[in-house]
């Protein structure tokens, strides 16, 4: 089941420390969120994630669409070239996407694992 109040909120929801990011290849990077839904085996799921600013790499293990909702990142895949992501950009991250993600400042963003 959906948590609709959460989706409606999700600019302004209360999250759950989630602890520092394992992808961060800097300083630690803090991690919170609120899942909105999962599947009952766990392969797909919806939900609200923040991260604190700083540089990280990503190997994407599946398919993830998200949508920000507040902060700035750029995000450059292996050989290729940066795209500044901001309030109301959406992307989609096929699996097997490999880069950078830096985040200038705070992000929060919806995201779903497909």
């Amino acid at each position: 089941m959906i948590d609709t109040a959460l989706l409606a909120a999700a600019a302004t929801a209360e999250l759950e420390d989630s602890g520092p990011l394992e992808e961060a290849t800097g300083e630690p990077m803090q991690t919170s969120g609120a899942s909105l839904w999962s599947s009952d085996d766990g392969a797909q799921d919806a939900g609200v994630w923040q991260c604190t600013a700083g540089p990280s790499y990503w190997v994407q293990e599946e398919n993830e669409f998200v949508h920000i909702l507040s902060g700035s990142l750029t995000v450059t895949p292996d050989g290729g070239l940066p795209r500044k992501l901001g309030p109301g950009d959406a992307a989609v991250f096929p699996r097997g996407w490999r880069g950078r993600w830096d985040l200038h400042e705070t992000v929060r963003k919806v995201y779903v694992i497909f």
